[in-house]
C-alpha cells in the first residue's frame, strides 16, 4: 500500500518562547511514525510565520536550514490565524495527499496524529481532533469555550463540539474548500460545509509548555462574533424580533397615554417623556450597528482582497 504524503501546518504568530520545543517534539513524533510506516517519508512540517513581531521567522529560518523537512512560508503581514492557516493549505496542496493542522503551542495533543491518519487510511476524508478532558483549562475558559459552541450552533453554524483547528483533511477536501472564496474564513464552520465522509479522534486538552496565549477574552469573543456573522443571519433576526418587541412596548405607552388622558392625568412628566425616547433611539442605534456590521462583510468580500501574502518560502 502506498503511504500518504504528510504536511503538518502549523501556524506561528510570536512564538519564539515555544517553537524550539514544538519542533523537537514534532520532530521526534514524526521520525516515529515514518519508521512505523503510517506515513511517506518525504512527509514534511511547515511552519507558517503570521506577521510575528519577536523572532520566530529567524528561528523558522535556522529550523529549515538544519532540516531539510522543514518549509518556512513567511506572510507579509499579520493575517490571522484562519489565513495564516490557509496559506499553508493552499500553497502546497499538490505536493502532499492529506494535511494536519495544528497550533504551536502544543495543548493539541500530537498523539492524536496516529490515530488522525489510521482513520484516513480507513477511508476517511476529514478527521477532526475533539477536546476531551479540558480540566487544564480555567473554569471561565472552559466556561467560555463551551459556550461558545453551544450558541454557535443554536445559531446554526455547522461547527464540531470542542472542535478547533486541529483536523485532518484529504487533498480532495482541500480541493473544495479552494472554492469557498470569502475573505472572513472561519474554517471551523467552513470544513463541516465541505462534507465527505468524516471521524472524530477524541484527545485530552494539555498545558501550554511556554509562552502567552494568542486567544485572550477579546480576542476570543471577536473570534465568536466573526464566526456568528460570517454563518449565520440569525442575529439580523432578532432584529425584526426587538423591532415587535419595541412596537408592543410603543402600544402600551399608547395605552398608557389615552388612559392618562381619559382619566384627567394629562400632565407631562420627564420620566415619561425621556424613557420611550432613550429606549427606541438606543435601540434603533442598536439595530443599526448590527446591520451595519453584515454589511461591513459584505464591503469587504465586494473588494476581493487577497486572503494572504506569501513574502518568503525555505525548503519548498
Amino acid at each position: 500500500m502506498n503511504l500518504s504524503r504528510l504536511l503538518l501546518v502549523v501556524p506561528c504568530y510570536n512564538e519564539e518562547a515555544i517553537l524550539n520545543l514544538t519542533y523537537s517534539t514534532l520532530k521526534t513524533y514524526y521520525a516515529g511514525i515514518k519508521e512505523r510506516g503510517l506515513i511517506a517519508a518525504d512527509s514534511k512540517i511547515c511552519f507558517v510565520n503570521d506577521g510575528s513581531r519577536d523572532k520566530t521567522w529567524d528561528i523558522i529560518e535556522d529550523l529549515c536550514n538544519q532540516d531539510e523537512n522543514i518549509i518556512g512560508v513567511k506572510l507579509s503581514r499579520n493575517f490571522g490565524h484562519q489565513s495564516a492557516i490557509m496559506a499553508g493549505l493552499e500553497k502546497y496542496i499538490d505536493d502532499f495527499d492529506c494535511f494536519i493542522t495544528i497550533d504551536a503551542d502544543l495543548q493539541d495533543d500530537i498523539n492524536a496524529i496516529t490515530s488522525m491518519i489510521e482513520k484516513h487510511r480507513e477511508g476517511a476524508m476529514v478527521v477532526y481532533g475533539v477536546r476531551g478532558d479540558r480540566s487544564s483549562d480555567s473554569w471561565f475558559k472552559r466556561f467560555t469555550a463551551e459556550s461558545f459552541y453551544v450558541i454557535m450552533q443554536k445559531m446554526g453554524v455547522p461547527v464540531v463540539f470542542n472542535h478547533a483547528d486541529f483536523r485532518l483533511m484529504d487533498r480532495r477536501v482541500l480541493q473544495e474548500l479552494g472554492n469557498f472564496k470569502e475573505i472572513n474564513m472561519f474554517l471551523r464552520g467552513i470544513v463541516p460545509l465541505v462534507g465527505f465522509r468524516n471521524e472524530k479522534v477524541i484527545y485530552n486538552r494539555l498545558e501550554r509548555a511556554a509562552g502567552e496565549t494568542k486567544y485572550p477574552l477579546s480576542k476570543m469573543l471577536l473570534f465568536a462574533w466573526n464566526g456568528i456573522t460570517s454563518f449565520s443571519t440569525f442575529p439580523m433576526r432578532l432584529v425584526l424580533y426587538f423591532g415587535v418587541f419595541n412596537f408592543m412596548v410603543a402600544m402600551v405607552i399608547v395605552a398608557y397615554i389615552f388612559f392618562s388622558y381619559i382619566i384627567g392625568k394629562t400632565v407631562p412628566g420627564w420620566t415619561s417623556t425621556m424613557l420611550p425616547i432613550t429606549f427606541f433611539s438606543g435601540s434603533n442605534m442598536m439595530a443599526l450597528g448590527l446591520i451595519g456590521e453584515y454589511i461591513g462583510k459584505i464591503y469587504e468580500e465586494v473588494k476581493g482582497r487577497p486572503r494572504y501574502i506569501i513574502e518568503k518560502t525555505v525548503n519548498e
